[in-house]
Parts: C-alpha cells; sequence; structure tokens
C-alpha cells in the first residue's frame, strides 16, 4: 500500500523553484519508474500473448538483426554488408541504414530466443519513451503528475502506432531522443551567468549525444531533430534574450553530428552509389500524397490511404488533445510560471499541425532534406512528449481525493486503447513472416528480398532470381540468369534459377565465404565471366589469381560479373575500407576527445558558479 500511497501522495513545489519539486524521499523516487516500467509492460502484452507485430518494417528489421550477429560471429564488429538481402546476393544496408537498433536487436538475439526479441526491443523503446518524458516533466510538474505524463506518452497514439502498424524501431526510439533534447535545449541552471556559463552549464555535452543518438537511431529523425533543436534554441534565445541557447545548440549539433561521423560520412558519401531517391519518388511515398485525411481516386494508392486515414486519426486527436490540454493551463495561468518551456513546448502542436497541410508544401520544398521524411505524419512523434506533459498538466488535480478517479479513467482509457491496438493495429504475420519460418529460411541461405534504394544506380533488385549459384560461368557477360515462372512476365513474379536452365556453363562455389570476405580456387575450361551471387558496389575489391580488377561489366541486375581467363583461376572478394570510412572514423574520435574535453569544462564552471562557505 506504501507504493500506491507514494504515486498519490504529491509534493508541493518549493515557492524558491517552480520548476523542480521538492525533496523526495527515495521510495518516492522509485515509485514513478516504476509506473512507467509497468506501463510499458502493459503496452507490449499483445506481443506476449500473440507473438510480434508483423508491420510494415518488420521483416526488415528481423533479418537487419539476423545478418549483423552473423557477422559478429565472423569477428566483423561493425559490418557493413547485409549478405541475405536479395535473395543472397546481398545489399550495403549497414552502410546507410543507422546502426543503432539493428545493432541493439542483434545483441538480444545474442541472449533472447528469437521469437522473444522485438517483444523485449519494443518494451525497451516505450519505457524508454516514458521515462524520458517523466524527466521533461519534472522540469514543470510535481513527481506524481509527471509520471502520468510518462504514461501517457506510453499510450500515445503514434507509439502504438509505430511500434504495432509498423514495427520501425528505428523511429520508435525517437520518443526517447526527443523529450531528452527538448529537455537539455530549454534547461538553463545558471541564469545569471555570463552568456558562457549560460551555454556550458552541464546541457551541451548531453546534448551533443541525443543529438548524436537520433541520427544513429533513424535518419528522418535525425532531420526532425536537427530542426527542433534549431526552433527551440531559437525560442529560448529570444524568451531569455540571450544567445546563450543558440550558442549551446550550436556546440551540440557540432559535436553531435561529428560523433556520428563514423556511420552518416560513408551515407551521405556512398549516397552516388545506391539508388535512394527510389524512397522518395514512389508515389506512396511523395509528401504530396500524405496531407492530413488525403484521399486518392488511384487503385495503386488504395492500400496507402487505408494507413494514411489511421495516420491522420492519431494525428488529428494528439493535436487536439494537445491544444486543448494547453487552453486548459493556459486558463489557470500556468504559462506565466516558466514561459521559457511553457512557450516551446506550446509551439510544437501549432507547428505539427501547420506542416500536415497542404499550404506547408513551400516549406518541404525549401528546407534541405525535409521531403525525406517522406510522410508529414512522421512529425507526430515530436508531439509525444509536449502532449503529455500538456495532458498530464491539464487533468491532475491539487486535491488527494480526486487523483484517484483520475488515475482510474486514465488506467481504463490505457486498457481500452490496447483492447483497440490489439484490434486494429496489430499485423498478425503470414505463414511465412512469422519468426520461426524467417529464421529457417535465413539458415538455409535462400535470403530475402532487398529493400529497392539499397540498388545500384540502373539496376533492378526484381531481375534478381532466387536460387542462383555462388559463381555462374558464362561467356555473355549479359545473360539473364533465372525465368519467371512459366516464362510469362508478370508484375511481383520473380524469377527463378535452375540449373536445368543451362544458363550456367558450369558453376562454382566459395572455400571460404565469410560476409565481407570471399575467396576460391577452379580451373576453368575457356576464358570468360563468373556471375557471382554478389551485388556490385563499390567498396568490393575484385582480385583474380593476384591482379585487382579496376572496371567490370554492368549487368541489369546488378550482379558482379568477373572476367576469368582459361585455366587456374584464383578469385577474392574482400570489403575495403574507403577513404570516406577512414575519415569518418578520424572525426568520430576527434568529436569524442572535444566531447569529453566539453564535459569536464562544464564541470570546472559548474563549480565555479557554486557559492563558497565561508
Amino acid at each position: 500500500m506504501a507504493f500506491f500511497r507514494s504515486f498519490f501522495n504529491s509534493r508541493r513545489v518549493p515557492k524558491v523553484s517552480p520548476l523542480r519539486p521538492g525533496n523526495l524521499s527515495p521510495w518516492i523516487r522509485l515509485a514513478g519508474p516504476v509506473v512507467v516500467l509497468l506501463a510499458a509492460a502493459i503496452a507490449v502484452t499483445p506481443l506476449l500473448r500473440h507473438g510480434p507485430s508483423c508491420g510494415h518494417d518488420f521483416d526488415f528489421h528481423l533479418v537487419s538483426w539476423f545478418d549483423c550477429l552473423n557477422s559478429w560471429r565472423h569477428g566483423i564488429l561493425y559490418p557493413h554488408w547485409a549478405p541475405s538481402a536479395n535473395f543472397g546476393t546481398g545489399e550495403p544496408r549497414f552502410v546507410f541504414y543507422p546502426p543503432l537498433t539493428w545493432m541493439l536487436g542483434a545483441a538480444l538475439g545474442l541472449i533472447l530466443p528469437w521469437q522473444f526479441v522485438p517483444a523485449t526491443l519494443t518494451f525497451m523503446l516505450l519505457a524508454a519513451t516514458g521515462l524520458a518524458t517523466r524527466a521533461l516533466a519534472r522540469q514543470l510538474l510535481t513527481d506524481d503528475a509527471a509520471t502520468l505524463a510518462g504514461c501517457a506518452a506510453v499510450f500515445s497514439g503514434y507509439a502504438l502506432f509505430t511500434a504495432y502498424e509498423r514495427a520501425a524501431f528505428g523511429e520508435l526510439a525517437g520518443g526517447y531522443w526527443i523529450p531528452l533534447l527538448l529537455l537539455f535545449a530549454l534547461r538553463e541552471r545558471n541564469p545569471l551567468g555570463s552568456i558562457w556559463h549560460r551555454a556550458l552549464d552541464g546541457s551541451a555535452a548531453p546534448l551533443a549525444l541525443v543529438l548524436a543518438g537520433c541520427w544513429l537511431s533513424n535518419l528522418p529523425l535525425g532531420v526532425m531533430a536537427c530542426y527542433l533543436l534549431t526552433a527551440a534554441a531559437v525560442a529560448a534565445a529570444l524568451l531569455a534574450r540571450s544567445w546563450a541557447p543558440m550558442l549551446r545548440a550550436a556546440l551540440a549539433a557540432s559535436l553531435g553530428l561529428g560523433l556520428t561521423a563514423v556511420y552518416l560520412l560513408p551515407a551521405v558519401v556512398g549516397q552516388r552509389w545506391i539508388d535512394l531517391r527510389q524512397a522518395i519518388d514512389d508515389p506512396g511515398e511523395r509528401i504530396e500524397n500524405s496531407w492530413l485525411f488525403a484521399r486518392h481516386a488511384d487503385p495503386a494508392l488504395a492500400e496507402h490511404d487505408t494507413v494514411l486515414l489511421k495516420a491522420s486519426i492519431i494525428a488529428a486527436s494528439m493535436i487536439a488533445v494537445a491544444l486543448g490540454c494547453l487552453l486548459v493551463c493556459w486558463g489557470r495561468g500556468k504559462l506565466l510560471e516558466a514561459r521559457r518551456w511553457w512557450i516551446p513546448l506550446a509551439l510544437i502542436p501549432l507547428a505539427v499541425l501547420f506542416l500536415q497541410l497542404p499550404l506547408s508544401l513551400p516549406v518541404w520544398n525549401l528546407l534541405p532534406k525535409l521531403r525525406f521524411l517522406q510522410f508529414p505524419w512522421r512529425w507526430l512523434v515530436v508531439l509525444e512528449a509536449p502532449m503529455a506533459l500538456f495532458f498530464a498538466a491539464a487533468v491532475w488535480p491539487a486535491r488527494r481525493w480526486l487523483r484517484v478517479a483520475v488515475v482510474t479513467l486514465c488506467v481504463a482509457f490505457f486498457m481500452a486503447a490496447m483492447a483497440f491496438v490489439a484490434k486494429d493495429f496489430y499485423q498478425a504475420c503470414d505463414d511465412q513472416d512469422a519468426v520461426a519460418p524467417m529464421v529457417s529460411v535465413y539458415r538455409s541461405g535462400a535470403g530475402f528480398a532487398g529493400a529497392s534504394e539499397y540498388a545500384p544506380p540502373g539496376a533492378d533488385n526484381s531481375l534478381i532470381a532466387t536460387g542462383l549459384p555462388t559463381a555462374c560461368l558464362v561467356t555473355d557477360p549479359a545473360m539473364t540468369l533465372g525465368v519467371t515462372p512459366n516464362g510469362v512476365e508478370a508484375d511481383n513474379a520473380i524469377p527463378a534459377w535452375s540449373a536445368a536452365q543451362h544458363s550456367c556453363e558450369a558453376t562454382l562455389n566459395w572455400q571460404s565465404d565469410q560476409p565481407e570476405r570471399k575467396r576460391m580456387s577452379a580451373l576453368v575450361p575457356h576464358a570468360g565471366f563468373l556471375i557471382l551471387r554478389l551485388r556490385g558496389y563499390p567498396a568490393w575489391r575484385v582480385v583474380v589469381n593476384g591482379r585487382p580488377l579496376a572496371s567490370l561489366p554492368h549487368r541489369d541486375d546488378g550482379l558482379i560479373a568477373v572476367p576469368i581467363p582459361q585455366g587456374p583461376v584464383d578469385l577474392a572478394v574482400g570489403w575495403t575500407t574507403t577513404p570516406d570510412v577512414i575519415a569518418g572514423r578520424w572525426l568520430s574520435a576527434l568529436a569524442v576527445l572535444l566531447l569529453t574535453g566539453l564535459w569536464l569544462l562544464e564541470r570546472k564552471l559548474k563549480k565555479s558558479c557554486q557559492p563558497r562557505l565561508s
């Protein structure tokens, strides 16, 4: 009973500091986080009961975890190549997709059965969302009201939509990073100090880490985080009439991007080596087709419109709750108590609403990389924490006996939300998409479909045949391998290869086959070409009989075709460390050193600002 009393017994905020709760006992400090963890556990109950939700991105993430763990077992700590994509021919997925969630998923796969990894990762990300939102809310609310805000963030429509309907783990991590970004961007511990003391008050170093976390979790999240940080810093600077918030944001952004250089620089440089525009040129992934409650006559967009309707309902609901609760808080005079917190947070739902409407199109076209978000409703991840904070501030009563009623109603609403999620958001897996069959296919080496945006320029993923041999000896490097079923050209028909087609004069196998290093030796009856079961990418170094090959023939399916002489052939293919990777490592190492220096400087300035006892 003491645990529940600690949740309902609010401590008043001391008059000397309207932003911080009083000196809470250790038990009360523990109660809030435990409640948030319990909320996250309830939020994943459909996954525990029915298994993983096979949302839009589930297969992509699951296969990435498989490939990452396989690379680790071969001694590759930071893998670049995903061998199982494109039916075993691979793709440079790990060069371009941020590493945080696929490494975390692979790490969980080391210690847990694969069936439990999705639910565990979802729980971790939802719990982190709630705890980070609670940390932000505690700057303005009492401890128990902040706990309610954390629970509201866990059960916010967009967090559950991302977890179940989309299974987008990278974007789900944004629920954790965004509240921390707002916390460190708006916090001011030394309001009376010089501009440098105000900028370096212990927030710049963690803000740099948070921004790096955004980029290392999800690229659209990184873009949104940079724009959000800029807007928050400008608003805070105007309210404080000081350049300190902007100076802090600029310093944190520079170091944060530097920390991610080991990943981000190769990804930026390598864009010219893949067909990345396929990620935004598809009609279903264009900003113009995803405005709030948009509908389209094109049958090809029917599925897109179904998802857009769900996202639009969530967007309208979250914006309405945020603005309605904001008006309640304004009516109670709360916006005047801590303007430097309330006003920047109050601008977020208005900005998110504007970005959902067609009149915002010039902004999408003008701001760099903004169109790579693909869907305007992705900005809802930025709204989760402010909405939860406004909700808790509006409904949490001052009288203790009313809190029981509020918590009871909130619990009932959260339970109803989970029933709705289990019915409408949860995506039951097809027989071939369930975890166990996916593990079996992976172990068989058959591979899976790849992502079109990672294809080499001018190559077509749909031309890659299933069942390809390791190496196929041909005389024509443009030889077509595999045919569609019954030889009929049809949409979405996947070609298949078999020895009975006689498209290969001979087939060869690797003597050494690792994810990023392969080797074979053979006696070839005549000169020709070996078409490898391997997709081309400039980082591959192909060596024949000790001689590196500078150029290779082009194939429409993007496979590597290696010219070979008659007689003994020793073929080696290895992943090389390109100059952009080396530069990225040095930049990240330098950023780590600078961040360490910044942290030490902030500690020194903090001590110098503390009053000395006489």
